[in-house]
C-alpha cells in the first residue's frame, strides 16, 4: 500500500504519508520514499498502450527510420530489464488491480542540466552511425541483449543520474529490437552490427584486407 486514496479524482496528484512526488513524464510518474527508493507508476493509455517503443520503416535514403510509439506491457517489461542491465538497478514491484505497472529503482542524484552524455558507457551503448539509423529520439545506440541487437535511445541528461558510487546510470530509455526483416535488406548495416558485436569502436566500413590490395 503506497498510501494513495482511491476516492480522489487524481490519486497521484498529492504526496502520501509514504511517498513524495519527485518527477514524471509522458510514460510514468516518479515518487521517492523515506529510504530514497524510487517508485515509478507507468500509466496505461486508452486502448491499453503503456510505455514506449520504436516502430521501424525504411527511410528516404538507405537508412532505417525509427519512430517512438506507445508500447505494450511486454515491451515495457523488456525496457525495464534493459534499464536494469545497462543502468540503475530496476525491478517490477507490482501491478495494481487497475493495470498500473510499478517499477522500483535505486535513487540517484540528477546531473547538472545540459550535461553532455554522448560518451556514456561506449563499450555497451555503442554509437550508431547516422547513415544507418535516424530516430526522433536523441542518442541512438546499439545494445546487445541476450545476443540480440537492440536500438536504445533517449538517454539524455534527464534520464541519467549519478549513483552512490559516483558512476553515471541510465534510469529511463526507449528501446526496441532491431527487426531482422529490415536488417536483411541492409547488408552494410547488418555487417557493421556484427563487427560492433566484437569491437564497439568498429568503423562504418570493414578494414581492407592487404591481400586484396
Amino acid at each position: 500500500d503506497f498510501g494513495f486514496s482511491a476516492d480522489d479524482e487524481d490519486p497521484f496528484e498529492a504526496n502520501t504519508t509514504r511517498l513524495r512526488r519527485i518527477g514524471g513524464g509522458v510514460e510514468a510518474l516518479a515518487f521517492a520514499d523515506a529510504g530514497l527508493s524510487v517508485y515509478k507508476f507507468f500509466l496505461f493509455r486508452e486502448g491499453g498502450d503503456v510505455g514506449a517503443t520504436f516502430a521501424f520503416s525504411r527511410g528516404e535514403g538507405d537508412w532505417l527510420q525509427a519512430t517512438a510509439v506507445p508500447g505494450s506491457y511486454r515491451q515495457l517489461f523488456d525496457k525495464l530489464r534493459l534499464t536494469h542491465v545497462l543502468g540503475m538497478p530496476t525491478e517490477i514491484a507490482g501491478i495494481t488491480p487497475e493495470g498500473i505497472v510499478v517499477a522500483k529503482q535505486t535513487h540517484g542524484r540528477m546531473l547538472p542540466e545540459k550535461t553532455d552524455v554522448s560518451g556514456l558507457d561506449p563499450e555497451r551503448l555503442i554509437s550508431i552511425p547516422s547513415r544507418f539509423v535516424r530516430t526522433d529520439r536523441d542518442h541512438p545506440r546499439l545494445v546487445f541483449l541476450d545476443g540480440v541487437p537492440w536500438l536504445v535511445a533517449d538517454t539524455h541528461d534527464r534520464n541519467v543520474v549519478i549513483a552512490a558510487d559516483g558512476s553515471w546510470r541510465v534510469i529511463d530509455l526507449v528501446a526496441a529490437p532491431l527487426p531482422p526483416e529490415w536488417l536483411g535488406q541492409m547488408p552494410l548495416f547488418q555487417e557493421w552490427i556484427e563487427r560492433a558485436r566484437l569491437d564497439p569502436h568498429a568503423g562504418i566500413l570493414a578494414p581492407a584486407n592487404d591481400d586484396e590490395l
